[in-house]
């Protein structure tokens, strides 16, 4: 029996696929996309300097954005404070909240607990776009290997509605040392059966490297796909399955490929928020200015050998 290519693809799904291409990949390089810089809070959230410092300390160092962590903004309110405070401040500062850190269990194998994350991640969601902040992170908390990455994308389909419902639109992250959801397949899976043209992926290059992504993935990505990136750096002295979070060193310290991922972004279109996040005990034994300066100028150098 004759066997043609449209009976092969049909059996195979991949018609399905081949209509959500364009949102995925594949396609022609759009214009080069320009960077603006952020800071993850958590870079120097060893000081401890509290919300409103953390603004005074990104916006004196240079940068044009900053990436909160819920947590810190509920401690912020619980202490007698009001969004429309810290609105007003971040105004001031010349800021702008690129983006915001969370746990909502949104991803959970348990239904009842996923149900439960959707419900803290609206609330959390409304708690951002009072401040003016238009993303949050979704990382696959709750999952349990092997993720049903069907069900995961029907799920991220949801909260995308969830977000334009609210205004704040998720950001979906994977962990490399988090075994369930550590792959760039997996986020790029995830996102193809959400099918929305609002799915935007969060990658890291410490997860990138942690998981075994590695970084030509990155080249299958059309450009809106990615609105901020995680900048941070990885040594060569720790084997690959052993380091940790607090292991991350200043982008340009290690020995990733960051030029070469900081073109891939500009190929792919799209402007781009590159947000510094670390976690290293060292860096939090330091004045927070000057960590937050320094890791400025070494992203700042990495985009100019890259252009």
């Amino acid at each position: 029996m004759e066997v043609n290519r449209r009976n092969v693809l049909k059996t195979m799904g991949l018609g399905t696929l081949a209509a959500i291409q364009p949102m995925t990949t594949f396609a022609a390089p759009k214009k080069k996309g320009k960077f603006t810089y952020c800071l993850n809070t958590s870079t120097i959230r060893g000081q401890n300097p509290g919300l409103a410092k953390y603004i005074e300390i990104a916006a004196e160092a240079g940068y044009d954005g900053i990436e909160i962590w819920i947590q810190d903004l509920q401690k912020y309110l619980a202490d007698g404070n009001s969004t429309s405070d810290l609105a007003s401040m971040i105004k001031e500062s010349g800021l702008k909240v690129e983006n915001a850190i969370g746990f909502a269990p949104w991803m959970a194998t348990d239904e009842e607990k996923s149900k439960q994350g959707f419900k803290q991640m609206e609330e959390e969601m409304n708690l951002l776009a009072a401040i003016g902040c238009h993303r949050v992170a979704a990382p696959g908390i709750g999952g349990e290997a092997p993720v049903d990455l069907f069900s995961a994308g029907q799920k991220f389909k949801e909260l995308i509605k969830l977000g334009r419902k609210t205004g704040v639109m998720p950001q979906l992250e994977f962990w490399g040392a988090f075994k369930p959801f550590h792959h760039l397949g997996q986020i790029l899976m995830v996102a193809a059966i959400a099918n929305d043209p609002d799915a935007r992926l969060l990658p890291d290059i410490y997860h990138l490297f942690r998981g075994g992504s590695d970084f030509e993935g990155l080249k299958l990505i059309a450009g809106n796909a990615i609105e901020i990136f995680h900048m941070n750096d990885f040594t060569a002295n720790i084997p690959r399955e052993e380091q940790a979070d607090k292991d991350r060193v200043y982008p340009g310290d290690g020995v990733g490929p960051l030029v070469q991922v900081v073109k891939d972004l500009q190929n792919m279109g799209g402007d781009k928020v590159l947000s510094l996040e670390l976690f290293n005990p060292e860096y939090w034994k330091q004045d927070p200015l000057l960590v937050a300066k320094t890791g400025l100028s070494k992203m700042k150098s990495i985009v100019k050998e890259a252009s």
